[in-house]
């Protein structure tokens, strides 16, 4: 029977210690692997050409170099590019890459699938399956990196990185697989890997409060929170997670997070939706929730315009009523900017990500025993809630 070899693509600096001292080799090795490995983007030990060869010999027999397979690539007309990946046990997940004048973003997935099930959002309607692991998720830079690189007529190397900033936001909670995202987050900083700043990696979150704060210990990066409510009895609905974790202590977290934080603001990323969340008075109250209390919270509002999913009752909000509802929070001194639609004719625009998975959690089905996403449903919380 084959031995089993071990994935050391997912192997943060030094977890690949730890493995190349399994091996009866030194630290040092460690490092010109990790630069073959994320700078170069090798998979071959054998073209590793100034690791010893006995070294190269025990990874042929002992290891392996593998990312997920590419199912599909699309190119959307304004240049996005989205991979839909194998992950196995019939599952798949989607990754995303925006070319900018001043930067290249590659959007990545944690979780095959999402457990928060945001009203909202294309990806919790296909239910949860499972928590990508460290190899899963830092492979997505893996391939991006090298096929952006084949596109581009660019030479693997460290130099001329296609890939500048990497966030968070793709399938799945990133909070809810902690100790992979921590991983994969270790090798995007290290300098023998991919180098990138704290300030360019971005970790999104629904506001899962205690891992906020494990993050701000172990790993402070750019945070991000899916706001998308100004007030708990609407954010009950729209993301359920909040139920556990109300406004209160989110905001609170989201304080004592910007003591570690890279930057001096947390981004809070607030959907539009059209008579549920996007009045002058939701905009108010939303002032209110940053702005009041002994301790304001530093922030960015991005407005993202609803990218519509089949859910009844949900409309994007108009380009009016998003301008309107921004200049609201600017006149209240908030930095406010209005995402860009990118990729929607492939459907990598924010909140369209499915993937193909496995629903173990019936999403669909317990949605529909309870009436939940039903028109009726959904109307009767905006009318209650618009000036709640």
């Amino acid at each position: 029977m084959d031995e089993v070899r071990t994935n050391i693509l997912g192997l943060t600096p030094e977890q690949l210690v730890d493995y190349c001292s399994s091996l009866g080799e030194k630290p040092f090795r460690a490092r010109q692997l990790q630069r073959w490995i994320h700078q170069s983007g090798v998979s071959d030990f054998n073209a590793m050409t100034d690791l010893a060869k006995s070294l190269r010999s025990k990874l042929v027999d002992k290891a392996e170099i593998r990312a997920p397979v590419v199912l599909k690539d699309h190119i959307s007309a304004d240049g996005t590019r989205k991979w839909l990946l194998d992950v196995g046990q019939g599952n798949a997940i989607e990754t995303v890459f925006i070319p900018e004048d001043d930067r290249g973003t590659l959007c990545v997935s944690t979780q095959a699938g999402c457990a928060v099930n945001c009203l909202f959002c294309s990806t919790g309607k296909q239910g949860f399956n499972r928590n990508l692991t460290a190899h899963e998720i830092i492979g997505q830079l893996w391939l991006a990196e090298a096929a952006v690189r084949k596109s581009r007529n660019v030479p693997p190397g460290k130099n001329d990185r296609q890939i500048s900033n990497v966030v968070m936001m793709g399938m799945g909670e990133p909070l809810h697989n902690f100790e992979a995202t921590v991983s994969a987050l270790k090798l995007m900083l290290d300098d023998n890997a991919y180098g990138l700043s704290r300030r360019r990696v971005t970790v999104s979150t629904c506001g899962v409060v205690p891992m906020i704060d494990r993050l701000a210990q172990e790993c402070p990066v750019a945070l991000a929170v899916s706001l998308h409510a100004p007030n708990d009895r609407l954010r009950d609905v729209l993301v359920p997670l909040n139920r556990r974790y109300p406004l209160a202590e989110l905001m609170a977290a989201c304080n004592r997070y910007l003591d570690y934080a890279p930057r001096d603001f947390i981004t809070f990323e607030y959907c539009m939706l059209d008579g549920v969340n996007d009045t002058d008075a939701h905009a108010h109250e939303l002032v209110d929730l940053v702005q009041a209390g002994a301790t304001p919270v530093s922030c960015k509002l991005n407005l993202i315009p609803f990218n519509s999913i089949p859910m009844p009752g949900l409309r994007r909000s108009t380009d009016a009523r998003i301008a309107s509802f921004a200049e609201i929070l600017r006149n209240a001194g908030i930095v406010t900017t209005i995402r860009k639609t990118r990729g929607e004719d492939i459907e990598a625009a924010c909140g369209l990500l499915a993937g193909e998975i496995m629903d173990k959690t019936r999403v669909q089905e317990r949605m529909a025993e309870k009436g939940i996403g039903s028109e009726e449903y959904i109307r009767s919380y905006q009318f209650k809630n618009i000036c709640s």
